[in-house]
């Protein structure tokens, strides 16, 4: 292959594919979103709520360690190679769940997911930022979570819909059957990136491009020696720790409340939806007036969101505060990837990336340990209370702590 030139508009149908690629990669999440916490429930009978937000944690924590492990596997072999891969595993998700006999077969399921979202997710992302120029990068992301978290707003929706109209298993998951197929196609259909990959290292030689930088300085550099990377990381660590504790207690806090099926599927699809659809114009927003803003505010309003949600009543009012937690999160999501993207050398970039989201992603399992602990101690009202304040305490540390990086490796 010849010279490739970076840029998203002179690779826009490659660029196209990968985004195409990652609402099926998300859909795969959104399918379990709205039905599976009720599924412990009424199948399996759990009435700890620490016990039915285990499928969570084993989700999170296996996503957080296949992220960190991803991007230097990436880095060595390949991101199509990954992606592949994490489409394969994928495949078994939906089959566990619907011929589950156990509530450990659906955990065992949610491992496998997390490993899927872990290789492919990730690299939809690096694979986007090796074609865009440093300009770009935070429409790269912006456009990667758009599609992600469309997928994951549109199957909650969908699987919900499904559920109310047949059974909890298992019709919503033959959906998830469907989006494999898919994915899977299309994942062996894409070029793999790599060529960009190397013009950018080319290109591009930094003092922080060191020479055989290990994992364990990459690491090092990314939870705290760098104080931009290390904020990003607790940033992204506390908007999943939200998030994993959104997807545990939402269905069945709005259960308690009296709302149907289709009803808390609608507002636990329009969190994600606004997720999505704001990322658009969040990353995009990013390369123009800089990370730190969209970044600390946006972490302000995901805590507001989150007592917003507990202090109002009826439909339309939470969907309202659903919508606005979907915002505070668009902000921060493509903003934090943009900005380590900014600090770091393309030649590690992958490996810093996937430290990034080895701690953003044990935020699920964090998320729902905490959301469990709080919940079967007290009620779902305060789990919710409480987890709120780690947001705020997130957006004081970025505002206190964090540099401008937008043109800090331009």
């Amino acid at each position: 292959m010849g010279k490739v030139t970076i840029g998203i508009k002179e690779n826009l149908f490659l660029f196209m594919m990968l985004v195409f690629t990652n609402f099926f990669v998300g859909a795969m999440v959104g399918i379990e979103r709205t039905v599976l916490p009720i599924i412990g429930e009424e199948h399996f009978g759990l009435a700890s709520t620490s016990a039915a937000l285990s499928f969570i944690v084993s989700f999170g924590f296996s996503k957080a360690i296949v992220n960190y492990f991803a991007g230097e596997v990436a880095d060595r072999y390949g991101r199509k190679r990954v992606l592949i891969v994490g489409w394969a595993i994928g495949f078994f998700v939906p089959i566990l769940i619907i011929f589950a006999h156990a509530w450990w077969v659906i955990v065992v399921a949610n491992i496998l997911l997390g490993i899927n979202q872990g290789l492919a997710w990730s690299m939809t992302v690096n694979m986007k930022v090796d074609i865009a120029k440093a300009n770009q990068r935070g429409t790269a992301v912006g456009l990667n979570e758009f599609a992600g978290y469309s997928g994951v707003a549109i199957f909650a929706a969908l699987s919900g819909y499904v559920a109310s109209n047949f059974a909890l298993r298992p019709e919503p998951f033959l959906l998830g059957i469907a989006v494999f197929v898919i994915g899977i196609i299309l994942s062996l259909l894409v070029k793999d990136t790599e060529p960009f990959l190397k013009e950018q290292v080319k290109a591009k030689t930094t003092q922080k491009d060191e020479v055989g930088l290990s994992a364990k300085k990459v690491f090092a550099l990314t939870t705290w020696k760098d104080r931009n990377l290390s904020v990003a990381s607790i940033s992204g660590l506390t908007t999943n720790l939200k998030d994993g504790m959104a997807w545990g207690l939402f269905p069945l806090y709005f259960a308690t409340v009296g709302l149907t099926v289709s009803e808390i599927g609608i507002i636990v699809a329009a969190y994600p939806a606004a997720w999505g659809i704001f990322q658009l114009f969040t990353g995009v927003l990013s390369d123009r007036i800089g990370r730190k803003l969209l970044i600390t505010y946006g972490m302000y309003l995901q805590a507001i969101s989150l007592w917003l949600i507990l202090i109002v009543d009826g439909f339309v009012l939470w969907l309202i505060a659903a919508v606005l937690l979907g915002v505070g999160t668009a902000m921060v999501y493509p903003t934090l990837q943009a900005a380590i993207s900014d600090v770091v050398a393309p030649s590690w970039r992958a490996s810093s990336m996937g430290v990034y989201r080895f701690w953003r992603d044990s935020g699920y399992a964090f998320g729902a340990i905490l959301a469990g602990f709080f919940a079967d101690w007290f009620n779902l009202f305060w789990a919710i209370g409480i987890v709120a304040v780690l947001p705020l305490i997130a957006g004081l540390m970025a505002q206190i702590r964090m540099n401008e990086t937008l043109k800090s490796n331009n």
